[in-house]
């Protein structure tokens, strides 16, 4: 029977994943998506949508599926699905493999004031300008939303849902962004603040580049743990290899 690898996806690893995977002879790939975003763009192999029903649900579908690995390349910060990921894999003994891409680093010039959490981001605004640009996504808003002085310029894929703060511009935009119209935006807006996720990348770290060239500072919340004792692969080349290894061994 073929091997089958379920990518739990969203990322551009992810796409490259199932795409090198389906290339494949007698390789079944199929990723999942949580379906946070309506449109998504066209996958190799097959598609899913929608959750597993937590650790349980995920297992069952592993088994029922005849899945021989599983590979987590969600979003550094999608830390629920991670976990559920590692869970599972271990209580059905197949293989997982965790992708993630290495976090940004800060460099010579910038002004980084690293935080914990969204609502740790949302204390130190007050004291760092009134006109944000937040790039954190559509989901968590509502950490801002009681910063009623403070205007904000929101970027996200997908429109956002309330609760979100009183003076809210939404600008809906799909990376990767260059560093010329990053600094243009920052300087069309007045912008006295950047707030983002340490989700790595080339993709959207435009921003960081453009907010040192004008001197602004910059909140980066931090990435959630691992789960113990994973050891993640930093790229589409190192979680191949790893495939590799664990399909290869006997019994598999």
């Amino acid at each position: 029977m073929a091997p089958h690898v379920l990518v739990l996806g969203g990322t551009t690893e992810a796409r490259a994943l199932a795409a090198a995977l389906a290339a494949r002879p007698g390789v079944r790939v199929t990723t999942s998506l949580a379906g946070r975003v309506s449109r998504p763009g066209a996958l190799d192999g097959d598609v899913r949508i929608g959750g597993f029903g937590g650790v349980e649900g995920l297992a069952e579908w592993l088994r029922a599926e005849h899945v021989d690995a599983l590979v987590d390349a969600t979003h550094p910060f999608a830390a629920g699905i991670t976990a559920n990921a590692v869970r599972a894999a271990a209580a059905v003994g197949v293989p997982a493999v965790v992708v993630r891409r290495p976090g940004w680093e800060p460099g010579p010039g910038d002004r980084w004031h690293p935080a914990a959490s969204l609502a740790e981001a949302a204390d130190m605004l007050p004291t760092l300008g009134r006109r944000v640009f937040l790039t954190t996504g559509r989901l968590g808003l509502a950490a801002f939303a009681p910063l009623s002085e403070l205007d904000f310029l929101v970027r996200s894929v997908e429109p956002p849902e309330p609760p979100m703060p009183r003076h809210t511009e939404v600008l809906l935009a799909r990376g990767p962004f260059t560093v010329e119209g990053e600094t243009a935006l920052l300087r069309e807006h007045r912008i006295d603040v950047l707030v983002t996720k340490d989700s790595g990348g080339a993709a959207t770290s435009a921003k960081l580049t453009a907010a040192r060239t004008l001197g602004l500072p910059v909140v980066v919340v931090r990435r959630p743990p691992l789960p113990d004792g994973v050891a993640p692969a930093a790229d589409v080349a190192e979680a191949l290899a790893r495939l590799d290894a664990s399909l290869s061994r006997p019994g598999r």
